[in-house]
């Protein structure tokens, strides 16, 4: 089985060298950014394809791996060259965090092209990625899911079928918006603690111990201790992901202030420069004499 990527920022191109080494036979990669499919190209033996026709016609499986919507929207639905073109019986496997309607759409369209496409939303960082851990939910036809399950589980410690198309991006937005709502919180409170005067390796490990305890307390509280800072999971994905939630409510009806309020954090963490740090950055407007006191660029 031959199978193409689309998109290899960090998560991608970390997919991609673990099916490589499970003995999947990757064919083909394409980024908008060129030097990052040249040099992953080169390190998986397989073409860095100039067209996205070309990663179809090189694969029998597709994975995507794009920012936003209207990243997904051009690479199935550009002019002149996108991934349906002579696209009959291929696999699109898509695992970018984006809209449910997003999913829909490039479902029906991949349906009149003689295609098949499944999310496959992933709870999951760079580091899962790479040893096969990956969290994922995923959203289609069940013969899609079916065809995709084998592949996926060389990735994924859960693999979790969730219903029709846009029904797994309706969890993963979710998920992120929790995720989100938490670790904003847990800022809050170790930034406070600080401020009072409290041991934080002391309060941490009360926080785990009580009603505190989250998973971003395991993978975020000592990083925000530390202004460690390194991008797993970057605010401004953090920024997007929370609008993706916060639309899904304004369509229903539903006020969400807490998400509301995350999201503006993480905004004005990309205004202030702080958007590709990682989601723990946003300790950095919650501590004194940090980031918004001393104008200390972390």
């Amino acid at each position: 089985m031959n199978i193409g990527f689309v998109g290899v920022g960090r998560m991608g191109a970390n997919m991609a060298r673990r099916l490589k080494e499970r003995q999947f036979h990757i064919t083909a990669v394409y980024d908008t950014n060129r030097a990052a499919a040249t040099a992953l190209a080169a390190e998986l033996g397989c073409a860095a394809s100039q067209d996205l026709s070309e990663v179809t016609a090189e694969s029998d499986v597709i994975f995507t791996v794009v920012t936003d919507d209207p990243a997904m929207r051009e690479i199935f639905s550009g002019a002149g060259d996108n991934l349906l073109v002579n696209a009959r019986e291929k696999l699109f496997i898509n695992c970018a965090t984006i809209s449910p309607q997003a999913h829909v759409d490039v479902e029906k369209l991949a349906r009149k092209a003689g295609a098949q496409t499944l999310e496959a939303c992933m709870a999951s960082s760079i580091t899962q990625a790479r040893e096969g851990s990956l969290y994922l939910m995923c959203g289609g036809s069940e013969d899609a899911f079916r065809k995709a399950e084998p592949i996926l589980k060389e990735l994924g410690s859960t693999v979790r079928f969730i219903g029709k198309a846009g029904e797994a991006a309706k969890v993963k937005a979710l998920v992120n918006m929790v995720m989100n709502i938490n670790t904003a919180g847990l800022a809050e409170g170790l930034a406070l603690g600080a401020a009072l005067g409290l041991d934080l390796e002391m309060l941490r490990k009360v926080f785990s111990q009580t009603g505190a305890a989250s998973r971003v307390l395991e993978t975020d509280g000592e990083d925000m201790q530390n202004r460690e800072h390194t991008c797993f999971f970057s605010a401004a994905l953090a920024a997007k992901d929370s609008g993706i939630a916060l639309d899904l409510a304004r369509s229903l009806g539903l006020d969400l202030p807490l998400a509301h309020a995350t999201k503006e954090q993480y905004d004005r963490m990309i205004a202030e420069g702080l958007g590709e740090l990682d989601k723990s950055g946003i300790a950095e407007l919650t501590f004194k004499d940090r980031y918004k006191h001393s104008g200390d660029h972390v």
